[in-house]
């Protein structure tokens, strides 16, 4: 993918070395991973401050180190031309129009509308101020830890929480949260699979019209790859050793790579109900 001819976003905002007044993430790179892995299985950020013991520890190992300007202008280019699809592409398909989210680019821990969230947490959205976080981080872990790499791998990152920021404009994530209040933790989990699986073919969605990233199958291949190390039943058999059906909450490696792409090929936001359907 191309990247050159695309402008930056002007959404984005960098929190990177601001404190926070709360304790951080200590342990290094290998709490890091650990919890990453946890918050992808669907962990409460709030349970993660139980870990939090050593004031300041390790900065450098969880942000990367150092203000990374290219890092910064990769996601801006990439939420520019989310701003671009989405801003055609939702109100000609659902009548909505599209109101640009924040990335707020962060290091150690950052507040949000949603609580204070440390970088193990992983690049995230929250609904309660239409913003996405990311650790710049987060893509080396991609690339040591989980050896999804590629331009478009990362790109996808920023697209998926963006297509949590669409289903936050549609009214789902507010459905969601309310058929989820009264379910039980396997219903609940069952639910939020739809959810994400939504997201991955919202991300699908924009990689179809993201005609100025020049996409071309190396770019596919790596996007796939990176959604398939990210599966539930994956991340469970390499952290403890067998995978509990009920307690996903983003979906297999398959199931992730199957809607990405079906948003890829489809580009019609109609084609992606994942809640009326048995066969995810």
């Amino acid at each position: 993918m191309r990247l050159d001819d695309i402008d930056e976003s002007s959404n984005v905002e960098d929190r990177r070395g601001m404190p926070t007044g709360r304790i951080a993430l200590g342990g290094g790179i290998g709490t890091f991973v650990i919890v990453a892995i946890y918050m992808l299985l669907g962990g409460n950020p709030q349970d993660l401050k139980n870990l939090s013991t050593n004031p300041g520890a390790s900065g450098a190992a969880v942000s990367g180190g150092g203000v990374d300007d290219e890092g910064k202008k990769f996601v801006s280019k990439v939420l520019r031309e989310t701003e671009i699809v989405w801003e055609k592409v939702l109100p000609e398909q659902t009548g909505k129009q599209y109101v640009e989210p924040k990335l707020v680019i962060f290091s150690n821990e950052v507040q949000s509308a949603c609580g204070l969230a440390g970088s193990a947490v992983g690049p995230f959205y929250c609904p309660g101020d239409s913003q996405v976080y990311i650790d710049l981080g987060f893509y080396q872990l991609m690339k040591d830890q989980l050896h999804a790499d590629g331009d478009f791998a990362r790109a996808y990152v920023v697209a998926h929480e963006v297509g949590h920021h669409v289903q936050n404009l549609l009214g789902t994530s507010n459905r969601v949260d309310q058929l989820r209040a009264s379910m039980s933790k396997k219903e609940a989990n069952r639910m939020s699979v739809r959810m994400e699986l939504q997201a991955d073919f919202l991300a699908g969605v924009w990689a179809h019209y993201a005609k100025e990233l020049h996409i071309d199958e190396k770019d596919v291949r790596d996007v796939m790859n990176a959604a398939s190390q990210i599966g539930d039943d994956k991340l469970q058999k390499e952290s403890q050793g067998y995978v509990v059906p009920d307690s996903f909450t983003h979906g297999t490696s398959a199931q992730r790579v199957k809607w990405f792409m079906r948003g890829f090929k489809s580009g019609k936001i109609s084609d992606g109900d994942t809640f009326n359907t048995s066969n995810l």
